[in-house]
């Protein structure tokens, strides 16, 4: 193996709350990123690779590519039987998962530390000898579709984001939703899922994190050994087409037939996750809604209780956001009455700073959820391979809550005057498919009388 290869090391280290991180990250020859995260308070060890692949680089005729991807490429590699994966797993006391969203799909595995190099392994595998045949691409393409039926097709408000989504994006691929459409993945051909294989499952593409007990000479040793021979891909490129701003309102009605009380749902179009203003963001909504002391849980739920449910939160991507408000009615109460209250509560944000109390109680919130995303050896790895991937900054699991502490009343005023304004939004009635029959049949019935 190469031993000859420049590495380029850096090293952190973050006290807070008696908890210190430290990181050592570098390159190999391939284009592959490696982080390493030493902890030995506890004889465990996260491996995890995260592909910067997601739903929003796909082909619009073939949504769901990546999150098909996340399940086909558990199916077995030239050294590991079919179905043999998760055997191999949890035979060795170990546990694994991944998740894909818009952006990126993340596999990770938890060992006892003894077997570091057995996770090392399945995702060298991973990387270098898929095994994509016609066979494994039958079989995940039922288990997806079984994920949809579920998830989606008959849970209650399952296609709230799928709406909010196609009604809020018209050029850029946020339009589509991570799942995709089944019809797409039963039109592919087994040539396109090995191109897609080719293009984005590739070391450059890639940031491999190990975290917890190990040592970081033999780690390095280990990775160099099943890693460094894997082929660098042909560079990505990515030039997603630009939204044109919201200027008036957009109304729109979606229908769920696995509900029975509708919702009302706004959203607002923002930056991207990783601009300052997202952050901001990140603060008015838990400001708005985090906890049953929330302005508008006490307000709407708990005193007015015009609202059965009601949240707000900032669904923050990679080149923009969604900003979603959504509630649920009680009784006679209107989805137009809910709109109305959320917006005196936001009008609010902007037309005053909000209190001292409620911002030092915002502050403590904002700190804990930090320090609780950070609390594992787990949300270390996913927290260092975003941080790297999407902002380009690994050591902002040190800083970013730097950047939270230093957000003002000033600001959480001035963004929420900016982006959270009326003529900038969707205002989405989600309802009862039961209502859309009823009203099908008003409208009939009009053109009838007409006649």
């Amino acid at each position: 193996m190469k031993q000859n290869f420049l590495i380029v090391i850096v090293l952190f280290s973050f006290v807070a709350f008696g908890q210190q991180i430290s990181f050592e990250e570098y390159d190999l020859p391939n284009g592959l990123h490696v982080i390493l995260h030493k902890d030995n308070t506890a004889p465990v060890v996260t491996t995890s690779v995260l592909y910067h692949v997601g739903a929003k680089d796909e082909d619009p005729e073939r949504t769901g590519f990546a999150h098909f991807f996340e399940h086909l490429l558990f199916e077995g590699t030239k050294n590991i039987p079919r179905g043999k994966w998760f055997n191999i797993v949890s035979s060795n006391g170990g546990s694994n998962n991944a998740y894909t969203n818009n952006d990126f799909t993340y596999y990770y595995e938890v060992f006892p530390s003894n077997n570091l190099e057995l996770g090392l392994w399945l995702e060298s595998e991973r990387m270098l000898h898929p095994i994509i045949n016609k066979i494994g691409v039958d079989t995940q393409n039922e288990v997806v579709k079984e994920e949809k039926r579920l998830r989606v097709d008959n849970s209650p408000y399952g296609k709230f984001i799928e709406n909010v989504q196609k009604n809020l994006f018209k050029v850029h691929p946020y339009r589509f939703t991570t799942i995709g459409k089944m019809a797409h993945l039963d039109a592919a051909t087994l040539d396109e899922f090995l191109a897609f294989n080719k293009k984005f499952y590739i070391p450059n593409n890639a940031v491999l994190v190990v975290a917890g007990d190990i040592e970081i000479e033999k780690t390095k040793k280990m990775v160099s050994d099943y890693f460094a021979e894997i082929p660098m891909g042909t560079p990505i490129e990515k030039n997603f087409p630009k939204e044109e701003p919201i200027t008036e309102t957009i109304e729109a009605k979606a229908y769920d037939a696995n509900i029975q009380v509708p919702a009302m749902m706004i959203s607002y179009r923002t930056p991207g996750t990783t601009t300052r203003e997202a952050k901001v963001l990140d603060m008015i909504s838990t400001y708005l809604s985090d906890g049953k002391s929330s302005k508008l849980f006490k307000k709407m739920v708990d005193t007015k209780k015009v609202a059965l449910q009601i949240g707000a939160f900032n669904f923050s991507l990679e080149e923009y956001g969604m900003y979603i408000v959504y509630a649920l009615p009680i009784g006679n109460t209107t989805l137009k009455q809910l709109v109305v209250e959320v917006d005196e509560e936001i009008e609010k944000i902007q037309n005053e700073l909000i209190s001292e109390k409620d911002f030092q109680k915002l502050q403590n919130k904002v700190e804990t959820n930090y320090v609780n995303t950070n609390a594992s050896i787990q949300g270390i790895a996913n927290s260092l391979a975003e941080y790297y991937k999407l902002h380009g900054d690994t050591n902002l699991i040190n800083t970013e809550i730097d950047i939270y502490r230093s957000i003002t009343r000033e600001e959480i005023q001035e963004v929420a005057k900016k982006y959270l304004q009326p003529n900038q939004r969707l205002v989405l009635d989600y309802l009862p498919e039961s209502s859309k029959e009823e009203a099908e049949e008003m409208e009939m019935n009009d053109e009838n009388s007409k006649k």
